[in-house]
């Protein structure tokens, strides 16, 4: 008998590529996300690293709060909010696209 685990969605973070929790996506009955550092070498430390590939603590939870949004689970004020406050800029360009 498995652990319920209830209808809440995923967010995988990795310090590796993206590709590595995207393996188990197709396992989850639930909505999915991702977030990883998709290359190296544009940072000399992981704290950087992780606010380029946008991977630290302020994006992961936005990332979770964005997706119990879209879930129903919780309001979207909430995450404009969230968003707001951690300074996080809401129409930079992806940074895997950069």
């Amino acid at each position: 008998m498995g652990i319920p685990i209830g209808p809440a969605p995923v967010v995988a973070i990795t310090d590796y590529m993206r590709a590595v929790p995207d393996q188990v996506a197709r396992f989850i009955d639930r909505p999915y996300t991702s977030l990883g550092t998709d290359g190296f070498g544009r940072s000399d430390a992981r704290g950087a690293l992780r606010e380029h590939f946008e991977v630290d603590a302020a994006q992961l939870v936005v990332a979770v709060l964005s997706e119990l949004a879209r879930s129903g689970q919780l309001p979207h004020t909430v995450v404009k909010s969230a968003i707001s406050e951690l300074g996080i800029d809401p129409w930079r360009a992806a940074p895997f696209l950069i």
